[in-house]
């Protein structure tokens, strides 16, 4: 992978050339130059899955390529490069900052949803954790969809062949800590382990070795397997945040066949034709923003939604693809009845529990001392090195419910499988309080418990025709009849507990602190999650595959393939895809199904005469100047120097 400084300048020699795709900051201004290019395929969303497939699809110079983001473009802002910055880009200018309505599971309260809202999307604005998914989760997709392209076996390939996993010298005893030849090493995505020790990382490995028969060793949690106590791999490389729009989509502005257009939003879909009785959907509206002039513009071959899972299911309600009678109660017109658009709604809940620790050497320093801070971001400044380049943890455990436990007497197993986890804990070197309240003085740990297998499926639907205001959105968290949801967080807390009080913890942990430490019975431990837990923020499944060709109620709204069911020209590729939510951190499972839909779009479309004019609404006028339209890219030359 090329340092920052070389990446600088092979960007500022390709600005001599002509051959480059044009970065265009609005519709408005660059309304002559979209309209007078024909465009194979519009990708609308520049996230995990629309910058990976607009890099793949340009591969073929003969193939042109528009991505449309509604976000800016400035996903080298210092914030977002930045690893242990990530927190502060919740609720920032690059999130949309969604809200859900008030979750019954949760003491009725609403929750902040962070998605990205920027070149790279929610990669730019993530905690950048690495995780591929087991191999039971792969083999579930390919079961549902009766598509055995989507197993394990498979999908492999292509997460070996997006990875530029690292093995960085930094990385004390690395070859310890992960599997060298089950990952690749010339792909775009950087990656890596992390590559600044901590005090508490012998201990957690010494607690590991105690506890061993519950806490099993896991060399390297992508293997396929991802039970037990392992090393947090992270999508940074040479010190900084790894994203989509550096490593998929900032290569490919080399190319003369991608166009990228920012701060512009896809407000919907639009039918062109029909083939037979089956409507051609291959046409986008997008505009600037509200109240803003508004602009059709036809793709040869396909539209492509990565908009995300909140984004794409909006974007296909208010396109009257859906269900029928929530596009009739609007006032949409309805092109295909999709009863499963916007359904299936799942995440990952989340819950903090602080611990206070004896010792001063804490990440806590990070926000105590201000000199120390302060000499930590020059080392990041000067060389990318220090505890800034850290992400949330070094270490962590994927746990599953004993086969024996009794909630299976009532419940089957919601997992894919034994190589699937049921929860996860995560241990971190700080105090972290995602719901909020004062920073407390002293030094801790904090114990992040998530549920990976949720039974609860929410949904999506609109609140209004206006594609400007956010639908509604109902994760459903922890509403599930069956008891599962928070029965596992609390078995999660407990385990979580277990772990923390081993001898190898004794000298380092004082006591759990705040509220929690009086959550003792499983009703206080119950009360204490449905006050405190928030989300992942994986949301997933509002736009699932299924079997080619049914249509009907839960059979998924999309084939195989990722094409909408019903219409042609028209394919979902996101997170939203997935039938059930992969029981891992989702970015890299966003990348693998977005590598593998780039060849299934190829081979789909390879016989294709691409003969179909890309024509828009009109009224356009010729594009900017040169100097206008590389301005944009002069500037992130800049950023990157």
């Amino acid at each position: 992978m090329f340092s920052h400084s070389v990446r600088a300048a092979l960007l500022l020699s390709a600005l001599s050339s002509s051959s480059l795709g044009a970065l265009l900051q609005s519709a408005d201004d660059a309304a002559d130059q979209l309209t007078s290019t024909h465009y194979d395929y519009i990708i609308v969303g520049a996230g995990a899955a629309g910058g990976a497939l607009a890099n793949r699809l340009t591969e073929d110079g003969s193939t042109k390529v528009l991505l449309i983001e509604a976000g800016s473009s400035d996903y080298n802002n210092t914030n977002i490069e930045v690893p242990w910055l990530a927190p502060v880009l919740t609720h920032s200018q690059f999130d949309w900052n969604y809200t859900t309505t008030p979750q019954e599971g949760l003491d009725n309260r609403s929750i902040a949803y962070a998605r990205g809202k920027v070149l790279g999307g929610s990669t730019s604005i993530n905690y950048m954790i690495y995780t591929r998914a087991a191999q039971d989760d792969w083999n579930r997709f390919a079961s549902v969809t009766g598509d055995d392209g989507w197993n394990w076996s498979n999908i492999l390939s292509y997460a070996k062949k997006l990875e530029a996993f690292q093995n960085s010298p930094n990385v004390q005893n690395a070859t310890s800590k992960f599997v060298a030849n089950i990952h690749g090493t010339n792909g775009p995505v950087g990656a890596g382990l992390p590559q600044v020790s901590l005090p508490i990382d012998q201990i957690g490995l010494n607690a590991q070795q105690e506890l061993s028969s519950e806490f099993k060793y896991n060399q390297d949690v992508n293997s396929g397997n991802m039970i037990g106590f392992s090393w947090t791999p992270f999508a940074i490389q040479d010190g900084a945040r790894s994203n989509s729009a550096r490593d998929y989509i900032q290569p490919a502005l080399g190319r003369s066949n991608l166009d990228v257009l920012v701060n512009t939003q896809v407000t919907k879909v639009l039918q062109t034709g029909t083939d037979g009785n089956t409507p051609i959907v291959n046409a986008v509206q997008f505009t600037s923003g509200p109240n803003e002039k508004l602009y059709n513009l036809t793709a040869n071959k396909e539209v492509i939604l990565s908009a995300g899972s909140i984004g794409t299911p909006q974007i296909l309600l208010l396109s009257g693809i859906g269900p029928a009678d929530q596009a009739k109660s609007l006032g949409i017109q309805s092109i295909v009845d999709l009863p499963d658009v916007g359904q299936n709604m799942q995440d990952h809940p989340l819950l903090t529990t602080n611990f206070q620790v004896s010792s001063n050497d804490t990440l806590d320093n990070l926000s105590l001392n201000t000199t120390f801070q302060a000499e930590q971001l020059a080392l990041w400044t000067n060389n990318r090195t220090g505890d800034f380049t850290l992400g949330a943890c070094n270490q962590w455990a994927w746990q599953r419910l004993a086969d024996d436990d009794p909630i299976f007497k009532n419940v089957s197993d919601p997992s894919a499988g034994p190589t699937s986890p049921h929860f996860q804990l995560i241990f971190s070197d700080l105090f972290i309080a995602f719901s909020g309240g004062a920073f407390p003085s002293g030094h801790f740990l904090t114990l992040i418990s998530n549920l990976y297998t949720p039974t609860t499926r929410g949904s999506l639907t609109l609140n209004s025709t206006d594609p400007f205001t956010y639908p509604i959105i109902n994760p459903g968290l922890l509403n599930d009849e069956n008891g599962f949801d928070i029965y596992t967080m609390r078995q999660a807390l407990k385990a979580g507990r277990r772990f923390l009080a081993a001898n190898a913890w004794k000298d380092w942990i004082i006591s759990e602190f705040g509220e929690s430490a009086n959550a003792t019975s499983d009703a206080d431990i119950d009360a204490y999650i449905r006050k405190n837990a928030l989300v992942v923020n994986h949301v997933s499944g509002t736009v699932a595959m299924g079997k080619s060709g049914d249509s009907s109620k839960g059979a998924g709204a999309l084939n195989p393939d990722l094409s909408v069911k019903g219409v042609k020209g028209l394919r979902v590729v996101d997170a939203s895809a997935f039938p059930h939510i992969p029981a891992a951190h989702t970015m890299v499972p966003t990348y693998i199904l977005a590598e593998r839909a780039a060849d299934l779009i190829k081979n789909s479309n390879s016989t294709a005469s691409g003969s179909k004019s890309g024509s828009g609404n009109g009224a356009f006028t010729p594009s900017a100047t040169l100097v206008s339209v590389f301005a944009p890219l002069v500037a992130l030359v800049a950023l990157l120097l």
